[in-house]
């Protein structure tokens, strides 16, 4: 393990793992670490050797002294290349692969812009950034919803009670609603699933320039989805993923949370 300094933005923490040769940036879902992808033993990792960084407001990464209306306001997407110059300068400039989870996808997307020429493959799990989802879109960029979502992390009541919810209609599973508890149960948790999606809400991958770069480079891209996944499910999907000439698309009786061992097994054995 180690940290990437990057400059004006902060200390990023990395985790390294795997028993392969071939290195892959890695980036984790909300609440998790840079290590969440040691579960995939049998299949990703005998090939690859991991470099899973840890999120802002995650484990040991750690933003500058950036004030509360910096963090809010969002971390500039041309920040996100700075991940790969530092690692570059520590590892020297050589080929890679990239693989995100949920809203870890748009970090390792936006590398898929800006180095496709670089990369080897791409790895997408139950991945944000391939679609507009209202839900976040309307927490981010609506003016009542930022109001609204500030609000939450200022109530000792209003979270748990907006998760009972969403769980009564069914728009989480059990697995989501017990993460999403087990992050907003103090006051220092929420406010840091405040700052967290606030700093990367401009974090938009271009879509259709990914599409196109991926099927210029020939860029093998691995994309797997829980059937049970209310958050990014493989319908949202689909326009991006009927614009590549040779996806390999997986859709596993799971819900969103996906980076599982049942989802090595599966992989491990689809490979064989």
């Amino acid at each position: 393990m180690g940290f990437l300094h990057l400059s004006g933005l902060g200390k990023v923490h990395f985790h390294e793992y795997g028993k392969g040769q071939k290195p892959m940036l890695a980036f984790h879902g909300y609440g998790m670490t840079g290590k969440q992808f040691h579960v995939l033993e049998k299949s990703i990792l005998k090939d690859y050797h991991i470099y899973g960084f840890d999120h802002f407001f995650h484990d040991e990464s750690k933003i500058d002294d950036w004030t509360e209306q910096q963090i809010i306001t969002g971390m500039p997407k041309a920040m996100v290349k700075a991940y790969v110059e530092e690692w570059f300068k520590i590892y020297g400039r050589q080929r890679f692969s990239v693989m995100g989870y949920s809203i870890g996808a748009n970090l390792a997307l936006i590398l898929v812009e800006e180095y496709a020429d670089l990369i080897d493959e791409i790895i997408l799990m139950a991945p944000d950034g391939l679609s507009v989802y209202k839900g976040f879109h309307f927490l981010m960029h609506n003016s009542f919803g930022r109001l609204f979502f500030k609000r939450i992390t200022k109530s000792n009541w209003l979270a748990t009670s907006m998760l009972n919810f969403l769980k009564k209609v069914r728009f989480i599973d059990a697995g989501l609603y017990q993460i999403g508890y087990s992050e907003m149960d103090t006051p220092k948790k929420r406010l840091d699933v405040y700052y967290t999606l606030n700093l990367i809400r401009l974090l938009k991958p271009d879509t259709e320039k990914i599409a196109a770069l991926i099927n210029q480079h020939k860029i093998p891209c691995k994309l797997i989805f829980g059937q049970h996944d209310n958050l990014f499910p493989k319908s949202a999907a689909l326009p991006f993923i009927q614009k590549l000439n040779n996806a390999e698309v997986h859709e596993l009786p799971l819900g969103h949370w996906l980076v599982i061992p049942a989802l090595d097994e599966y992989l491990a054995n689809f490979e064989i």
